[in-house]
Protein backbone atom coordinates (compact mmCIF):
# COMPACT_ATOMS: atom_id res chain seq x y z
CA UNK A 1 0.00 0.00 0.00
CA UNK A 2 1.44 3.08 -0.83
CA UNK A 3 2.11 6.18 1.37
CA UNK A 4 -0.81 8.00 -0.07
CA UNK A 5 -3.38 5.10 0.48
CA UNK A 6 -2.56 4.79 3.53
CA UNK A 7 -3.44 8.68 4.14
CA UNK A 8 -6.27 8.15 2.66
CA UNK A 9 -7.41 5.90 4.84
CA UNK A 10 -6.68 6.95 7.33
CA UNK A 11 -8.63 10.16 6.98
CA UNK A 12 -11.78 8.19 5.73
CA UNK A 13 -11.59 6.37 8.88
CA UNK A 14 -11.58 9.52 11.09
CA UNK A 15 -14.16 10.62 9.11
CA UNK A 16 -16.39 7.80 9.60
CA UNK A 17 -15.77 7.82 12.82
CA UNK A 18 -16.41 11.42 13.77
CA UNK A 19 -19.00 12.53 16.02
CA UNK A 20 -20.39 15.65 13.35
CA UNK A 21 -20.10 13.09 10.42
CA UNK A 22 -21.88 10.38 12.20
CA UNK A 23 -24.75 12.58 13.01
CA UNK A 24 -25.69 14.22 9.78
CA UNK A 25 -28.62 13.04 7.41
CA UNK A 26 -27.40 10.67 4.90
CA UNK A 27 -29.30 12.18 1.69
CA UNK A 28 -28.07 8.70 -0.21
CA UNK A 29 -30.80 7.01 2.59
CA UNK A 30 -33.33 9.44 1.90
CA UNK A 31 -33.04 9.02 -1.82
CA UNK A 32 -34.63 5.51 -1.87
CA UNK A 33 -37.75 7.59 -0.87
CA UNK A 34 -37.70 10.06 -3.40
CA UNK A 35 -39.06 8.15 -5.82
CA UNK A 36 -42.45 8.17 -4.32
CA UNK A 37 -42.61 10.67 -1.91
CA UNK A 38 -40.64 13.79 -3.39
CA UNK A 39 -37.01 15.05 -3.74
CA UNK A 40 -37.83 16.86 -0.32
CA UNK A 41 -40.18 14.28 1.21
CA UNK A 42 -43.25 16.93 0.00
CA UNK A 43 -45.64 13.69 -1.04
CA UNK A 44 -48.36 14.49 -3.47
CA UNK A 45 -51.54 13.26 -4.19
CA UNK A 46 -52.51 9.71 -2.25
CA UNK A 47 -48.46 10.05 -1.29
CA UNK A 48 -47.99 11.00 2.05
CA UNK A 49 -45.26 14.27 2.93
CA UNK A 50 -42.74 13.16 5.25
CA UNK A 51 -41.49 16.41 5.12
CA UNK A 52 -41.32 17.87 8.69
CA UNK A 53 -43.04 14.81 9.99
CA UNK A 54 -42.90 14.18 13.84
CA UNK A 55 -40.01 11.97 15.01
CA UNK A 56 -41.44 9.69 16.98
CA UNK A 57 -44.77 9.23 14.67
CA UNK A 58 -42.00 8.57 11.84
CA UNK A 59 -40.59 5.55 13.84
CA UNK A 60 -43.91 4.39 15.24
CA UNK A 61 -45.77 4.23 11.43
CA UNK A 62 -42.78 2.60 10.20
CA UNK A 63 -42.43 -0.19 12.82
CA UNK A 64 -46.90 -0.78 11.90
CA UNK A 65 -45.41 -0.89 8.25
CA UNK A 66 -42.89 -3.89 9.19
CA UNK A 67 -45.68 -5.41 11.71
CA UNK A 68 -48.17 -5.33 8.83
CA UNK A 69 -50.61 -3.88 10.93
CA UNK A 70 -50.62 -0.62 8.74
CA UNK A 71 -52.47 -0.87 5.46
CA UNK A 72 -49.86 0.08 2.64
CA UNK A 73 -49.69 -0.57 -1.13
CA UNK A 74 -45.63 -0.78 -0.68
CA UNK A 75 -44.26 0.29 2.57
CA UNK A 76 -44.94 -3.02 3.91
CA UNK A 77 -42.68 -4.63 1.42
CA UNK A 78 -39.74 -1.56 1.98
CA UNK A 79 -39.88 -1.08 5.64
CA UNK A 80 -38.46 -4.68 6.63
CA UNK A 81 -35.44 -3.53 4.78
CA UNK A 82 -34.05 -1.11 7.04
CA UNK A 83 -32.14 -1.11 10.15
CA UNK A 84 -33.48 0.30 13.08
CA UNK A 85 -30.80 2.55 13.27
CA UNK A 86 -31.38 3.56 9.47
CA UNK A 87 -35.04 4.21 10.34
CA UNK A 88 -34.02 6.91 13.38
CA UNK A 89 -31.61 8.62 10.83
CA UNK A 90 -34.35 8.65 8.37
CA UNK A 91 -36.77 10.03 10.89
CA UNK A 92 -34.29 12.78 12.05
CA UNK A 93 -33.82 13.45 8.49
CA UNK A 94 -37.44 13.85 7.11
CA UNK A 95 -38.35 15.81 10.82
CA UNK A 96 -35.43 18.47 10.30
CA UNK A 97 -36.93 19.53 6.69
CA UNK A 98 -39.66 22.12 7.08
Amino acid sequence: MTRFSLIALALSASLLSSTAFAQQPTPLLAQACAGCHGQSGEGEGAIARIAGYDREAFVKIWQEFRENSRPATIMNRIAPGYTDEEVQILADYFASIQ
